[in-house]
């Protein structure tokens, strides 16, 4: 196995890496002012804007979601067990006495076994769980006039501020693990520039070069 800077992260990507994460920080915001929590906007504005961005949101998974299963990058986020505890061991140990990461990123792996775990359960939990509860709680007046469903609303708008925490707490611990283990810089880099260091086989990095050299630099 070579290290070698290769272009992992398609333009794509982190276009959707970004939007993905500005969407989120204006679906977190005005949902904290929809619910009373702050101040900063006025409550019609934060309320549109958060329908707004949730459908921006939704739009985007779907172009994400055939763009993934197309070009076969769903690949990275299948869960292995192998090497999963060391990595878990790493992050809630390791990192706080100084050791280097046991995970090398590969051409065809580039997520460790804990990063693909979770990005896993947020693709297929939490992201359609806040979904479906946002559009019950949008589209409540279609279905309250039943009875036996009015009474469920307060569960939908609970399970749906739940899963919005859920999915705020991932953000933080993700910027947080940004500044761990290495310069933030190093790790934000990849995610603009695309480039990131990866383990190459002898005939993945003959392919590379041979067809993909723009994909390729030295590190």
């Amino acid at each position: 196995m070579t290290e070698r800077l290769v272009r992992i992260y398609p333009r794509f990507e982190r276009f959707w890496h970004w939007s993905q994460a500005a969407l989120i920080l204006v679906l977190f915001a005005s949902g904290l002012r929809v619910m009373g929590l702050i101040a900063a906007l006025p409550f019609g504005l934060a309320f549109m804007a958060h329908i707004v961005a949730a459908v921006a949101l939704m739009v985007l998974w779907v172009f994400a979601i055939f763009w993934h299963l197309t070009t076969g990058t769903w690949r990275h986020y299948v869960p292995t067990t192998n090497g999963l505890w060391k990595v878990a061991r790493f992050y809630g140990y390791g990192i706080f006495r100084g050791e280097a990461h046991p995970y090398r990123k590969a051409y065809w792996r580039k997520h460790n076994p804990l990063q693909a775990l979770t990005y896993l359960a947020l693709k297929l939990a939490l992201f359609p769980a806040i979904w479906a509860t946002g559009l019950l709680y949008l589209t409540y007046n279609l279905w309250a006039s039943d009875a036996a469903l009015a009474g469920w609303l307060p569960v939908v708008a609970n399970l749906h501020i739940l899963i919005g925490f859920a999915i705020a707490a991932f953000v933080i611990v993700h910027v947080y693990l940004l500044t761990a283990g290495g310069s933030f810089r190093d790790h934000v880099a990849p995610m603009i520039t695309g480039f990131d260091k990866v383990d190459l086989t002898p005939e993945e990095e003959a392919y590379l070069l041979r067809d993909e050299p723009a994909r390729i630099r030295k590190g």
